[in-house]
């Protein structure tokens, strides 16, 4: 008997769960977003108190959740994240808030209705290829997921710590999942926490890959009708959702301590 084959659009084995109640929908985001911060901290994408995941509140889309000021990656859970309005009050948790995820996070969860969760970290690869000031080349069938569906932040302002920085960078986002932020590192957006964090780690990857490859000679481009279908089987919300899927059943089984919602010790 021959065993069933799971094609590019045959999601039935795993699809995000829809029309949950306020309350679980909130659990399913921190829960995601504690996992995502496990992850980011494996994936060494930290530097120092820099980097950012936030999900955007169910109940009040004014206001997100965000990883507290000065913690490590590696221990978040549920319990410590903090909610914050887009006025910088903290609603929720008793922790201080990053000042430029606050600038950053506010602007583009505004500016953008349909994101629910946004990431950003000083990550090696991506800090590297942003120093380049220009977006991603269709040279992997991985980079196709961002083809024509990604921004270059081209002007550099300093640190993000004022609130008009942090409006241009959701301006040059506009409506992509991500944008590179030149001489600072990455960003990206997803309807999902899960989906936000893929395209973050994918998105990385694809600069390493591009480096690797510009450091070995001229990479061979990928032409524009198959990079667009590319995109369309790779680079949909729900694919971004099932890709992270095996990251999320990796951490949760190595980390469950993330589930708890009492904080960190």
């Amino acid at each position: 008997m021959t065993a069933p084959v799971i094609g590019p659009v045959d999601t039935t084995f795993a699809l995000p769960r829809e029309g949950l109640p306020v309350d679980e929908e909130r659990a399913l985001r921190k829960r995601e977003l504690a996992a995502a911060f496990r992850l980011f901290g494996r994936f060494g994408f930290s530097e120092g108190v820099a980097g950012h995941i936030t999900a955007r509140d169910p109940e009040r889309p004014d206001t997100f959740w965000v990883n507290p000021f000065g913690m490590s990656f590696s221990r978040i859970t549920v319990g410590d994240l903090v909610q914050v309005d887009h006025e910088g009050n903290v609603l929720s948790g008793d922790a201080l808030v990053n000042r430029a995820a606050f600038v950053i996070h506010s602007q583009v969860h505004a500016a953008r209705p349909d994101v629910v969760a946004a990431a950003h970290a000083h990550s090696l690869h991506g800090k590297a290829f942003a120093s380049l000031g220009v977006p991603l080349d269709p040279i992997t069938q991985d980079a196709c997921a961002f083809f024509e569906d990604h921004t270059v932040h081209a002007d550099f302002g300093g640190v993000a710590d004022e609130i008009e920085e942090g409006r241009r960078i959701a301006a040059a986002l506009g409506g992509a999942k991500a944008c590179v932020l030149r001489n600072h590192g990455l960003l990206t957006v997803g309807r999902s926490v899960a989906e936000a964090a893929w395209w973050f780690i994918t998105m990385e990857r694809s600069c390493q890959a591009q480096l690797l490859a510009m450091a070995a000679g001229a990479p061979t481009h990928i032409d524009r009708a198959t990079a667009l279908s590319v995109r369309e089987q790779i680079g949909t919300p729900l694919a971004g959702w099932v890709q992270f899927r095996p990251l999320w059943e990796q951490i949760t089984a190595s980390d469950p301590d993330l589930f708890d919602e009492t904080g960190a010790p």
